[in-house]
């Protein structure tokens, strides 16, 4: 049998937008209070890495002012976000694309 290219979405990245439901609170088992909601900010960077393919990551203020907004200790159990894969307009940028959170 002869190898094929696969003609994957994977190695395209194109500009897009889309619509998650992140389930916050099964990332805060076992977190200390004085930690939850810096760990929420985290947790909200590394679904967006891991699902539009961008190491470059950018929270948008008012997410995080939501996150925060019933203190450090009691983060929203579901949070719903809007991820954008950008192009990067910086020249001496390392990465092609980011994603606005």
């Amino acid at each position: 049998m002869a190898k094929t290219a696969k003609k994957g979405a994977r190695t395209s990245k194109e500009p897009v937008t889309r619509d998650y439901t992140i389930h916050l609170h099964k990332y805060m088992q076992k977190v200390s209070f004085k930690k939850r909601a810096a760990r929420a900010v985290r947790v909200v960077r590394q679904f967006a890495g891991k699902v539009m393919l961008t190491k470059d990551v950018k929270v948008d203020t008012k997410l995080n002012k939501f996150l925060w907004s019933n203190g450090v200790r009691n983060v929203p159990r579901r949070v719903r976000i809007r991820l954008s894969r950008k192009r990067n307009e910086d020249e001496d940028a390392k990465e092609k694309m980011f994603t606005l959170v």
